[in-house]
């Protein structure tokens, strides 16, 4: 079974690792640089520390869209699969893809949807290239279900950016409308008409706001990478660098 790599084991990371060392995979980390919380991660899902890639033949990368291309570039001379996961633009895995062939890598494109993985059925991996069938093979029996998706190397970052758009956009929508609401004084009105016609958008609401106050740090990279999608395909670019911008206003949690 060939050995996996994992850069770098943070929420989603971690719990992507440790579906693959419960289904029998040698997980392996690189702990230069990591933090503290890091190694937690790593430890708690199985994995093992490790200073170099050599007995690795497949290289995950989870981590902030923003770092995607430096992570790539950090493991360059890499000769097996690398897998970008990540929540970048189509535009951004040619990059990324470019940085990991010149090297002697081969590219793997690759988009997580859902929660970290800890109970089946609530997590795809999308997954396309040429090799995306040797990548999912890792999966079959793992809590994280691989789907490949034909229809262009990119395809699985395009299903990435195009189902975020929607989730992700219209969260900040939402947090933006309400806060507008509340600053012109009619919240408690607004959410009287909500309770009327639009009954679900009050506990949205809230599961918006915890979700941007855990993770709207990490969210502001992946909206601009939405807006660059929308702008690579002529669309208009403004929800994203919307979304981007509201998202950017909460802090990193310490």
């Amino acid at each position: 079974m060939p050995g996996v790599a994992v850069l770098h084991p943070g929420e989603m990371g971690a719990a992507v690792g440790a579906t693959l060392v419960e289904s029998g995979t040698k997980v392996v980390w690189r702990p230069e640089g990591r933090s503290a919380a890091t190694r937690r991660r790593a430890e708690a899902a199985g994995l093992v520390e490790a200073g170099d890639l050599h007995d690795c033949d497949v290289v995950l990368s989870v981590c902030p869209p923003g770092a995607a291309v430096e992570v790539a570039r950090l493991v360059s001379g890499f000769l097996g699969v690398y897998v970008d996961a990540n929540a970048v633009s189509p535009g951004t895995a040619e990059v990324v893809a470019a940085t990991v062939e010149a090297g002697g890598g081969s590219y793997v494109d690759g988009g997580i949807i859902g929660p970290p993985p800890r109970e089946p059925g609530t997590t795809r991996l999308y997954l396309s290239g040429d090799r995306a069938g040797e990548v999912a093979r890792l999966f079959l029996d793992a809590r994280l279900e691989p789907v490949v998706v034909e229809g262009g190397r990119f395809a699985a970052s395009a299903t990435k950016m195009a189902y975020a758009a929607w989730t992700k956009v219209s969260a900040a929508l939402l947090l933006s409308a309400h806060e507008m609401a509340e600053r012109l004084d009619v919240d408690d009105v607004l959410r009287a008409e909500w309770a009327i016609s639009q009954p679900e958008l009050a506990e949205r609401l809230a599961s918006a706001r915890r979700s941007a106050t855990a993770k709207g740090w990490r969210w502001e990279a992946e909206m601009r990478e939405i807006a660059a999608t929308f702008g690579e395909e002529g669309l208009p670019s403004g929800f994203g660098a919307s979304a981007a911008d509201v998202f950017g206003r909460f802090p990193r949690p310490g």
